[in-house]
């Protein structure tokens, strides 16, 4: 009889226990759209802003020399090598990656259309946050979000924005964030 009584007891606080803790455990907060975008576009905004890398094809040359961006300076004998120097108008608006100001055009032959350079905007922005595709589950009780993040052409000058939506110009990617809850809350942990 005795060892029946504990076993009660034992039941009984074995019962409360697993009570207690299923009462303790509390489930995560939902995590929208809205504040995955906040905290992305935070941690984005944080970081130096940057000038834009544009691939610049003929036909952004083209644009450039028609907007007074470059002048060409100098023709090579083949006919389709140039030199163009940067003018002081293009000059505010971008750099060339080799720091210097004139652009040396060395396509493979007058009909090469994958040659390009690059160049890189003075007016300097964060990437911005757009179209949340999927908030999921992640292992250990996390989220996982894939969005879309795009750079910011504020400040570029719509010719130059021009050039930039040219082939070859890579003006958004898919990004992933993860997130933990801290305290009760989501906390952005991660950016990939």
């Amino acid at each position: 009889m005795k060892n029946a009584v504990k076993m009660n007891v034992l039941l009984a606080l074995a019962i409360m226990g697993a009570g207690m803790v299923v009462a303790g455990c509390k489930s995560a907060p939902e995590l929208t759209e809205a504040q995955a975008t906040a905290m992305i576009q935070a941690k984005y905004d944080a970081t130096p802003q940057v000038g834009v890398n544009i691939t610049v094809n003929n036909d952004g040359m083209v644009q450039g020399a028609t907007a007074k961006y470059w002048n060409r300076t100098t023709i090579y004998p083949n006919k389709y090598w140039a030199d163009f120097t940067l003018t002081p108008e293009g000059k505010k608006l971008v750099k060339l990656s080799s720091w210097g100001d004139v652009i040396k055009w060395r396509p493979q032959s007058p009909t090469d259309e994958n040659y390009s350079i690059v160049v890189i905007t003075v007016a300097a922005n964060h990437l911005k946050v757009r179209d949340i595709k999927s908030i999921q589950d992640a292992v250990g009780g996390g989220k996982t979000v894939m969005y879309t993040e795009s750079v910011d052409l504020t400040g570029v000058p719509d010719v130059l924005q021009s050039i930039a939506h040219n082939p070859g110009n890579k003006l958004s990617s898919t990004g992933q964030a993860d997130f933990v809850v801290e305290g009760g809350a989501w906390k952005l942990q991660s950016i990939e």
